[in-house]
């Protein structure tokens, strides 16, 4: 019969639980010097190892032949433990059995000797839900308990514990499994299993877990029953989550205050099946990436995503203030408290992208102080907004034009009462100007501009290069006009991007490869049409005519 994965693969001794050193090293060293306790309590988030820690100790201190703190795993206490033979080993489920008389005949079975190991040991699972009753009954056994009885506790949610249980143990912290320890391990997995995983895959699957090794290893699992050659897109379908690039898109929908495209965003992955409301955890879960990229020295220590992915997250941040993230992500959150208690989740996330993108429907005061602190940002940025544009300065300057030489021209100081030179000072030669280049006649360049019917091939070829500035350019077009190209946006982080030099040099390098050509960029500025001034006199002078009535005109 299969057997799952995080059953199969469960360390059998201490040396191979992962990520837990504080409690392994120190039970390690307790059984070499014998010192056993009566009552240990473990504690921790769910999937870090405190049930198998336990059933380790357990075997422990029964074995025969103890190696270096480790069970040996071949005296016969050990086999008999792992296969079931030796019944003093007694794990029982809190859950299901929480009542008074449950735990009285706990207290009455310790009484008994073990059959064949040298201690009877019980795991009490998920010990939190005993009733306080049965809490009471458990107090005078777990203080002063048999010699030949230890007592292993294991809760998720050690603050419903009686005081006067937790002073009776020695409490053990498990701490969640660093993502680094998660990934090894499944590498490890997958190897021997005769199957493969990408680093990008296991840190999703890492991320995905958020510190629980058991989680990882049931949804490396699932990857398996698809493919034995796991990727992000595996893991991505198994766990039912978005793609990083819908999320970088909802997330420049924000940014760019564009709500058409956020909806249409939110109707794909809809009809997709996804979960709307893992959507807008991973939405909540990405923002505070960005978070943490804008107030931590070292954040790429602490955030699992791709070399490129943080890349163009770093570039989202700068279009950011601190407190519009803040803002966006208690929108995000309050939207995920409302799920599934009346409305549709869909509905829910659309409601609050359609806040974010506009923020002035909404008139609290996180989002008043979100808009002010963006005002600030332009205008210490010197940030112009498109209505006052000025075209010639967006043009790559520095390809078109060449910096004047202004001449150099030394003139005398002059003084109420000069002294005597000795000698002729030689003023030095004015130093020749270079010529100018020929001025840009940017009307001439607006007027011939052609549609550029490659541009959306283009955007895709970009999100190569970086997935954040495909998305800015998303919804843009351009225009050809000789060895211009021409760029029509209706977001400001388009035209910011134009004047970046490294970004410049993606863009155009994309083109490039699509085209074959290089072409210097710049904004497209939409022709205005002129209207006619007529004149009353001479249109009532024309109709008159027209009627055949003769008009002097003077």
């Amino acid at each position: 019969m299969y057997q799952v994965l995080y059953r199969k693969w469960r360390p059998r001794k201490f040396d191979d639980v992962v990520g837990q050193p504080q409690v392994t090293e120190t039970l390690k060293n307790a059984l070499k010097s014998d010192r056993i306790n009566h009552a240990y309590l473990f504690t921790g988030s769910r999937g870090t190892g405190k049930t198998t820690c336990a059933k380790i100790l357990s075997k422990a201190v029964n074995c025969l032949n103890l190696t270096d703190g480790d069970p040996c795993g071949e005296c016969e206490n050990c086999r008999g433990l792992d296969d079931g033979s030796i019944l003093d080993v007694v794990e029982m489920d809190a859950a299901s059995n929480r009542g008074i008389n449950d735990i009285r005949d706990v207290i009455d079975e310790a009484q008994i000797l073990p059959a064949r190991a040298k201690y009877r040991v019980y795991i009490i699972d998920e010990v939190h839900m005993l009733t306080m009753e049965a809490f009471n009954a458990l107090l005078k056994t777990l203080e002063e308990p048999p010699e030949h009885v230890i007592f292993i506790l294991a809760t998720t949610e050690v603050h419903k514990l009686p005081s006067t249980i937790l002073s009776r143990c020695q409490r053990f912290d498990f701490h969640r499994i660093a993502p680094e320890a998660i990934v090894g391990r499944l590498s490890y997995v997958a190897e021997q299993e005769g199957a493969t995983i990408t680093d990008d895959a296991a840190r999703l699957i890492a991320a995905v877990a958020d510190g629980a090794m058991r989680d990882a290893l049931s949804l490396m699992d699932r990857c398996l029953g698809v493919t034995t050659s796991i990727t992000t897109d595996v893991v991505r379908d198994a766990a039912g989550l978005a793609k990083k690039d819908y999320l970088f898109e909802l997330a420049n929908a924000c940014i760019n205050k564009n709500t058409a495209k956020a909806l249409e965003l939110i109707s794909d992955l809809h009809r997709e099946s996804k979960d709307m409301a893992r959507l807008c955890d991973e939405l909540i879960g990405h923002f505070r990436s960005l978070l943490m990229i804008k107030t931590t020295r070292h954040p790429r220590d602490m955030i699992i995503m791709s070399d490129e992915e943080f890349e163009d997250a770093q570039l989202q941040c700068d279009y950011l203030t601190l407190a519009e993230i803040i803002y966006i992500m208690d929108e995000l959150q309050q939207a995920y408290m409302r799920m599934g208690k009346g409305n549709s989740n869909k509905t829910e996330l659309e409601m609050a992208l359609v806040k974010l993108s506009s923020p002035e429907l909404d008139g609290t005061n996180e989002a008043l102080l979100a808009r002010i602190s963006a005002l600030e940002k332009a205008v210490k940025s010197g940030i112009v907004f498109k209505e006052t544009v000025k075209t010639q300065d967006l043009i790559e300057e520095e390809e078109e034009t060449t910096a004047t030489i202004s001449e150099e021209i030394t003139k005398p100081v002059e003084k109420e009462s000069p002294a005597p030179k000795k000698e002729a000072e030689k003023r030095p030669e004015p130093k020749q100007s270079k010529p100018l280049p020929p001025a840009v006649n940017l009307e001439e360049i607006y007027n011939n501009a052609k549609p550029f019917r490659q541009w959306p091939e283009v955007v895709e070829n970009i999100k190569k290069y970086s997935k954040a500035i495909g998305s800015a350019f998303s919804n843009t077009n351009a225009y050809e006009s000789g060895q211009y190209l021409l760029i029509d946006a209706d977001s400001e982080i388009a035209f910011n991007l134009l004047k970046q030099s490294s970004q410049r040099e993606n863009i155009r390098r994309a083109i490039l490869e699509i085209t074959g050509k290089t072409y210097k960029l710049g904004p497209y500025k939409k022709p205005e049409k002129k209207e006619e001034k007529n004149d009353p006199l001479q249109a009532l002078i024309s109709d008159l005519k027209e009627n055949g009535i003769e008009v002097e005109e003077n």
